[in-house]
């Protein structure tokens, strides 16, 4: 090989790129994977590390190579991924020489990789291609493919923080395409990237909107179907999530779920049993089962009403959720039991919801400050009052607040509520006695004196 190789090197530079490319079909020819492997390290070493070999007669005898591989010549995959491997290492000191057949043979390489699911490895390849060269002439549309499939192979091992570094470049560029297949990747890159940054409502509109899409594989759309739910479920509970719940529930796909159940159970404000939750959490991929840590703030605050307790057997230790569902599932139930009560004992719901009578004060209070709970607390009888979503009375805006008043029937309303309706029903009747007597003559009014 080395006689050959330096017989070419003396010939004209015109005859010195075909006579080098001849040698790439011999040397693949041979059966033994480690002879091929050599006899191509040895050209391409030659060729592109021999100043008398020239830049031009490299670029087209890699050319040539980089073609053959990508066309199936070698039919191992993993003598091809070596293959490739040993090209690039050896380009590497000249690399700014090749850009444009060494970014060929990342992405070649990353092609293997992917096959073989080393994804963390296939996006590393493609980091390392050189997407700014003037050699390329892809341009924004190309760089954006490329940061998509690099955002998609880091998710996939659930590296979220790099993959979401990706995926912010990408954002930036995704106006410069207009092709249909990677614009629909991108959405789906940015609803993972919600769902592993914990903004599980805006995961689960965006898993929800792409399940629509016709162009989608009817599996795929059923597992981002099954993923919306699985957000929204874990979403923090209160209004946004209710309207999230209920395009889901309303969605005649989801029946077929196996985490209807559950979706149906908050949807209707159930309360969550712990075998459910249980069922529940199987389905859940490890980021989803994340450990939430307590402020310092909010544990001072759980233990600072549990002193009464201390001594009763059935009051829980727990200070909080420990992980994302069970914070989830903990402010579902406390906003379910809203609608079941008009009040409710620090001590009782903490034993509905499986935590200290502070703890389960704080959760309820921070709950009422975000405005998803309609809400008050009595610390001083250690009570939680629920306010109903009744609309205003109708006697609002009338003459002076009054008007025809009714006595309302009693619907459960807080008694807050129902002792302010008792007023103005009150002061109604006492001045439709006046009006009464002053008719019949038996009132008269002094005329204030000018």
């Amino acid at each position: 090989m080395e006689s050959r190789l330096s017989q070419f090197a003396a010939l004209s530079q015109k005859d010195k790129g075909p006579a080098f490319i001849s040698l790439i079909p011999e040397i693949l020819a041979q059966g033994d994977p480690s002879t091929v492997t050599a006899g191509l390290h040895t050209l391409v070493n030659f060729v592109v590390n021999q100043d008398s070999i020239g830049l031009v007669v490299g670029r087209q005898v890699l050319s040539e190579l980089v073609g053959v591989l990508g066309e199936g010549a070698i039919g191992d995959a993993e003598l091809r991924k070596r293959v490739v491997e040993d090209t690039l290492a050896t380009i590497q000191p000249r690399i700014v020489s090749y850009e444009e057949q060494v970014n060929i043979l990342r992405f070649q390489l990353a092609d293997l990789l992917e096959v073989e699911e080393e994804w963390s490895d296939a996006a590393r390849v493609l980091m390392g291609i050189s997407l700014d060269s003037g050699q390329r002439t892809g341009g924004d549309a190309e760089k954006l493919r490329v940061y998509v499939r690099i955002v998609r192979l880091l998710l996939e091992d659930e590296d979220s923080v790099q993959a979401e570094t990706y995926y912010n470049r990408a954002a930036l560029l995704v106006h410069s395409t207009t092709d249909r297949v990677t614009l629909l990747q991108f959405k789906l890159c940015q609803a993972r990237i919600s769902d592993y940054g914990r903004k599980f409502l805006e995961a689960a509109s965006r898993y929800h909107e792409l399940s629509y899409v016709g162009e989608i594989d009817e599996d795929e759309r059923r597992q981002m179907l099954l993923a919306a739910v699985t957000c929204a479920v874990l979403a923090p509970a209160g209004p946004n999530r209710s309207r999230v719940l209920a395009s889901l529930y309303r969605d005649e796909r989801t029946s077929e779920l196996p985490t209807y159940n559950i979706l149906s159970k908050m949807f209707l404000d159930h309360i969550l049993r712990s075998t459910e939750v249980k069922e529940f959490e199987q389905t859940l991929k490890p980021h989803q089962l994340a450990k939430i840590s307590i402020s310092s703030n909010d544990r001072l605050a759980s233990t600072g009403n549990d002193e009464l307790f201390a001594n009763e057997p059935t009051t829980s230790t727990r200070t909080g959720p420990s992980t994302v569902l069970d914070r989830a599932v903990m402010e579902h139930n406390l906003l379910a039991s809203s609608k079941i009560y008009n009040n409710i004992t620090f001590r009782g719901l903490g034993a509905l919801l499986d935590l200290t009578p502070g703890a389960a004060e704080t959760m309820a209070r921070k709950m009422i400050e975000q405005g998803r709970l309609r809400g008050s607390i009595d610390q001083v009888e250690k009570l939680i009052w629920f306010e109903g979503n009744r609309e205003e009375d109708d006697a609002q805006g009338k003459a002076g607040g009054l008007g025809d008043v009714e006595e309302a029937e009693d619907t459960g309303a807080p008694f807050t509520k129902r002792w302010d309706l008792q007023i103005r029903v009150t002061a109604a009747n006492v001045e439709s006695i006046v009006q009464h007597l002053t008719e019949k003559g038996l009132v008269t009014f002094a005329t204030a004196a000018a």
